[in-house]
């Protein structure tokens, strides 16, 4: 079954529950389902294994425990000795019955339920007769994961959760990212360690700040077992939805991770792996999201622990916390002498670029450029993700970069690397393919300059696009067709991003247009600045300062100079301003040819309507 079909099938479940629920709530009652059944179907063959250990255990004084870990063969167990099917046989007590079979999970597990409020949906579906037909309906369904692998259950999750989303006017994309989006992250994150990976028993640990549902751990985890299975990736997560969380420490249970290792809980303000570092770490953080719930905290930590603390490098404006996330990221990262770290993060576009010399942004842009932490960043095509349209970006942000990255930067443009949505899902309109995918692992794997070619035939309609690697030789194009080449990928230096603001002063002058001198301390016998004249000017940091003044300024204001003190360093990242290609416009003939064209069309309808 596929979480298409599983997903309709759990969805009819709704059907059951209109007029009781509102459809807001509907998820309030399928997803807790959902996982019950499942768990359900994990622990069904080990079942009287459990329960005749667990009688033998109790008798005997010992803890239990551990021997039923062992019995079950998984990473909980269930000593109920109810489960779905035996609740069908008693209609009158099922409400008990399965309040009691939810108690009997572990400890775990029962904390699942307690994050779905599912003790409350119990007795609300009790009191409207819903509950034996919503658990005879998901009763009927084998989710097993022979029969419905953790892939295709993952899939049916999401699937689910956008739909309850969508239904409650809330945004789908906080809990959840594309598949694809999850897939490209995986393989930058891993494609220059491919044979470290490769080695027998090798073990690593990934963790995910905002880990939702567990999409992006569950698709690292595949990746791994799929490049190398006897590797083992330890996953770590926190995630401040209850329900995404449950959700995701469901699916850790049955993968067999650890799920203390999955925390609940706001992030930024209380960081539920403190002191923890990891190997590789993935991240879609909230775009465009304040952080004034949380400010206090930060605020705290960054003016009292600075450096040691998680947000030295400075803080961004409250109206949007992404940053903050990857400033987090940095403080997981282990020591360069200790292995290292690499970790991929989506942002939308403001980061690259918002704020000025000074101001937080820039300073974190700062710290990650000038101790050299940038590997790559990957603008992605628009209508990408569920709730926004907007540009967004990969950053592959790592302290063990190759001798080859080493003080270098490479930007790729990966926005028309797409293709149209048979349907779509909220504002997702389009998706990357496999082998945009592929192309874009290539690019960044190669880390070398490169080209898009696109094929035009001779009524200017597109027909193909080539990436051309530097030295490529592009595609012929057809009769009275052309090829235009568009930058692809760039390599710059890490100093390319900076640039300093210096502030240019011009003298206060008199009715009599004298320059009015100072009188006092430093500014005696000099002139004074006039406010209302002052001015900025951004100098690149490869380019002298004074060179630059006498070049740019002097000519056109040979009395201004340069308050040195007020001299600042920013970086930003242009990313659009470095793919950007001029196209002359059009010959003057043309135009004038066009206009005349159309001149004469109106003339002739005038003389027409006038006759």
């Amino acid at each position: 079954m596929n979480h298409q079909n599983l997903s309709s099938f759990i969805w009819s479940v709704a059907d059951l529950l209109r007029g009781d629920y509102k459809q807001s709530d509907y998820g309030k009652v399928i997803l807790p389902f959902t996982v019950l059944r499942r768990l359900d179907c994990v622990l069904e063959p080990t079942k009287a294994k459990v329960l005749a250990e667990y009688a033998a255990k109790k008798k005997a004084g010992l803890n239990p425990d551990p021997f039923l870990l062992r019995s079950s063969g998984q990473s909980f167990y269930n000593t109920s000795d109810m489960d779905l099917r035996k609740l069908m046989g008693d209609q009158d007590h099922i409400s008990q019955n399965l309040y009691a079979c939810v108690q009997g999970f572990s400890p775990a597990v029962r904390d699942i339920f307690e994050r779905f409020s599912f003790s409350a949906q119990i007795d609300k579906l009790a009191k409207s007769g819903l509950l034996y037909l919503v658990t005879e309906k998901f009763t009927g369904i084998d989710l097993h994961p022979e029969a419905v692998d953790n892939h295709e259950m993952g899939l049916a999750f999401e699937e689910l959760i956008r739909k309850f989303a969508e239904l409650s006017n809330e945004t789908a994309g906080e809990h959840f990212t594309p598949r694809e989006v999850i897939r490209l992250m995986v393989n930058l994150l891993f494609v220059e360690d491919d044979d470290v990976l490769s080695k027998p028993g090798v073990v690593r640990t990934i963790y995910d700040p905002t880990a939702g549902t567990g999409g992006m751990l569950s698709v690292a985890g595949e990746h791994l077992a799929a490049l190398n299975p006897q590797a083992r990736l330890t996953m770590f997560g926190q995630e401040l939805n209850d329900e995404s969380y449950a959700i995701c420490k469901a699916d850790m249970l049955i993968k067999g991770q650890d799920v203390a290792n999955i925390v609940a809980g706001n992030t930024l303000s209380e960081d539920g792996h403190a002191h923890a570092k990891f190997d590789y770490m993935l991240s879609n953080p909230p775009f465009g999201v304040e952080w004034k719930k949380v400010e206090k905290e930060v605020r705290k930590e960054h003016e009292s622990q600075g450096f040691n603390g998680r947000f030295g490098p400075g803080l961004p404006r409250v109206s949007d916390g992404s940053l903050l996330f990857l400033l987090h990221l940095l403080s997981k990262m282990r020591p360069a002498q200790d292995g290292g770290s690499r970790f991929g993060i989506v942002l939308n576009g403001s980061p690259l670029f918002t704020g000025g010399a000074g101001s937080g942004e820039s300073e974190i842009r700062r710290y990650l450029l000038e101790n050299d932490l940038v590997e790559a960043i990957i603008g992605l095509p628009t209508d990408m993700f569920y709730n926004t349209g907007i540009s967004t970006y990969v950053w592959i942000v790592s302290n063990r970069k190759p001798s080859l990255r080493k003080g270098k930067v490479q930007l790729i443009d990966a926005s028309t690397f797409w293709q149209r949505m048979r349907k779509s899902l909220g504002s997702k309109r389009k998706e990357m393919s496999e082998a945009h995918i592929a192309d874009v692992t290539t690019l960044f794997g190669s880390f070398a300059e490169a080209q898009l070619a696109t094929v035009f035939d001779a009524e200017g309609k597109e027909i193909a696009r080539q990436p051309l690697q530097e030295g490529g030789k592009p595609p012929v194009a057809p009769e009275g067709g052309k090829v235009k080449l568009a930058p692809l990928s760039r390599i710059l230096s890490n100093e390319a991003f900076g640039y300093r603001t210096i502030t240019v002063e011009r003298p206060l002058r008199d009715a009599r247009g004298k320059a009015i001198l100072g009188s006092k301390g430093k500014a005696k016998s000099k002139p004074q600045a006039d406010a209302s004249l002052r001015d900025t000017e951004n100098v690149p940091i490869s380019e002298n300062i004074d060179s630059y003044f006498r070049r740019e300024v002097l000519p056109h204001a040979p009395d201004a100079w340069i308050d040195e003190e007020r001299t600042k360093t920013g970086y930003e990242i242009p990313f659009t301003r470095v793919f950007y290609v001029f196209e002359p416009p059009r010959p003057l003939t043309e135009i004038d040819a066009d206009l005349a064209q159309v001149t004469g069309l109106i003339k002739a309808m005038i003389e027409g309507l006038a006759a």
